[in-house]
């Protein structure tokens, strides 16, 4: 760095203070560290591991020769037996972790706590929790830790000493809305969504100043009487019509597109809201600064199946027709893997990348409408049917990773069925709003439930796959070490060849794994933490008995080589 010399003079004095400055503002996730959290290798600031949710880290100490060595550096309780289904983040050596109730910053070398925040709810608030008292991440900046609470808060936390810094209350728990998702950070503004589909909520996305609170917009995810869309509700159908957003979008700062996916309408049956309800089961861009609508992209319109529309959108560029296009990837709970162009919404692909699917025969690619098939329509007229997949979907909310190495998305699938037919309900408020009466159906001595599979985006081609029963359901990691990580519900982390399909190491934890883990390098030493705790959706209602033997409680453990090893 030969400017930094005093022979330099004036300039070489003002590119040292330029350069003291930048390290400075690295002390705490900026803009610019929250844009390139995809390629840093020593912090993990953001929801996805960056902003493109593509869950890939280019590190590679960790690889196929050597993750057989890979083995617990330290463990923390964290005093919760509810599911952990939260991501930890890491920024100077401190690694954080949240609960429903707590969150804690820990010193990443040797797990030593640093602070602990808590929080407080009405007992009575839990009834309106659908699917376990959970909390998926937070995001890191400008000295912040920002999360959502169960009781509707978005708040931010002093990275340093978990002091409060601001809180705003976002809904009333008491009309069915809880948060259990993780806000996005983009472009100067939180954005944050709501779970409670199935109490007859009316969803929304908010954006907030990141420095005070300050609610900027709110986007109503079912369209109103007087919003474009709103011709596709019947009557006030709208305002109990579901739409929920508890899972983070993604961001591209160059198109300043914020992309989120909205859940089911609600209640289930599609009878009694007939039009296309949006915008329910969509992907919607918005702009992050104004909430701001640019394009939309409905998967189901009028969905009676629960198939929901939240799962992660995955960025990256592919060749498609001898085109290089920017393209949002989407694994969705239907059953069929989406291909989206970034900038305008437009259908690019859509191939099933299940077994077994018959609630349609296809996407039709001139309109991107499903074709329902004959199942579904016997469903719509009231007849009950055995449906594929089930409304756990073909994947569920664990985060599928990409790897642009080898072009591959790495997800854990389903192949599960429900017996399904549609009931008749009416709204009360805070009660649960479905309409239909399913349940799963578990083949005795029969395939597997569930398999980590490597995808073709392009295609839908299961590239390998292998078997896990119980399903796993905590996402996936991948590197440029060609690995994929990901944790079973009955506690072992796994890694397997990113390749071949090879499992080729895993150890137990403390309980089972339901949330996804992540790497990063702290002192030359490349490292993967992951939370353990058992519950969730699937341990509430899935009927497998593996899960009743699984231990309860909350825990994060890092992995990491030998010291001696790690060089």
């Amino acid at each position: 760095m030969e400017w930094l010399r005093p022979a330099g003079g004036a300039v070489g004095l003002l590119c040292l203070w330029l350069w003291s400055a930048d390290m400075a503002r690295a002390a705490t996730p900026d803009d610019r560290a929250i844009a390139n959290d995809h390629l840093t290798t020593g912090d993990v600031v953001t929801y996805g591991m960056g902003l493109n949710a593509n869950r890939f880290s280019p590190l590679r100490q960790l690889n196929t020769d050597t993750v057989g060595r890979l083995a617990p550096q330290w463990s923390a309780e964290l005093d919760d037996d509810r599911g952990q289904e939260a991501q930890p983040l890491v920024h100077d050596g401190v690694l954080y972790v949240i609960t429903h109730k707590s969150t804690f910053a820990f010193d990443a070398r040797n797990g030593e706590p640093l602070w602990r925040h808590d929080l407080s709810f009405e007992k009575r608030m839990f009834r309106v929790v659908c699917c376990g008292m959970v909390a998926r991440g937070a995001v890191l900046y400008r000295g912040k830790l920002i999360r959502q609470t169960l009781d509707n808060r978005v708040l931010a936390l002093d990275m340093k000493t978990g002091r409060e810094l601001w809180s705003v209350q976002a809904a009333d728990w008491q009309d069915g809305y809880t948060m259990t998702g993780a806000p996005l950070l983009a472009n100067g503004v939180v954005i944050a969504g709501v779970a409670g589909g199935d109490m007859g909520i009316r969803g929304f996305l908010d954006g907030y100043d990141a420095q005070t609170g300050k609610k900027l917009w709110r986007f109503w995810t079912t369209a109103g009487p007087d919003d474009p869309g709103g011709q596709t509700w019947t009557g006030d159908t709208y305002l109990h019509g579901g739409g929920a957003t508890w899972l983070p979008g993604s961001y591209d700062p160059k198109l300043d597109l914020v992309y989120w996916g909205i859940g089911n309408p609600g209640p289930w049956n599609a009878t009694v809201r007939p039009g296309d309800n949006l915008y329910t089961d969509s992907v919607v861009a918005l702009r992050p600064k104004t909430g701001e609508r640019v394009w939309h992209y409905q998967y189901i319109p009028n969905d009676t199946f629960d198939f929901d529309g939240v799962n992660e959108l995955i960025q990256t560029e592919l060749e498609i027709d001898g085109r290089q296009r920017q393209v949002i990837l989407n694994a969705n709970r239907n059953g069929f893997f989406y291909v989206l162009d970034r900038a305008t919404g437009e259908l690019l692909r859509a191939n099933r990348f299940v077994d077994t699917l018959n609630w349609a025969t296809g996407i039709d690619p001139a309109c991107g409408r499903p074709i329902l098939s004959d199942t579904a329509r016997a469903v719509l007229a009231g007849e009950q049917r055995v449906i594929w997949p089930s409304n756990i979907g073909g994947k569920n909310w664990g985060p599928a990773s990409y790897n642009p190495h080898t072009g591959l998305v790495y997800l854990n699938g389903f192949e599960l069925s429900m017996n399904y037919k549609l009931m008749s309900a009416s709204w009360r408020r805070g009660m649960m709003y479905v309409a239909a009466d399913f349940s799963f159906r578990l083949p005795e001595g029969g395939p597997p439930l569930g398999y980590l599979r490597a995808v073709d985006p392009l295609t839908g081609e299961r590239v390998w796959q292998v078997p896990y029963d119980p399903p796993a359901n905590g996402g996936t990691l991948s590197t440029g070490g060609d690995l994929v990580f990901t944790g079973l519900m009955t506690g072992e982390l796994v890694a397997h060849d990113a390749r071949s399909g090879e499992r080729l190491w895993s150890h137990k934890t403390a309980s089972g794994i339901i949330g996804p883990p992540i790497t990063y390098e702290l002192d030359g030493r490349q490292y993967v933490a992951v939370m353990s705790g058992v519950g969730g959706l699937l341990a509430l209602y899935l009927p497998h008995p593996e899960l009743a033997r699984v231990p309860r409680g909350g825990s994060v453990t890092v992995f990491g080589l030998p010291q001696e090893q790690a060089r």
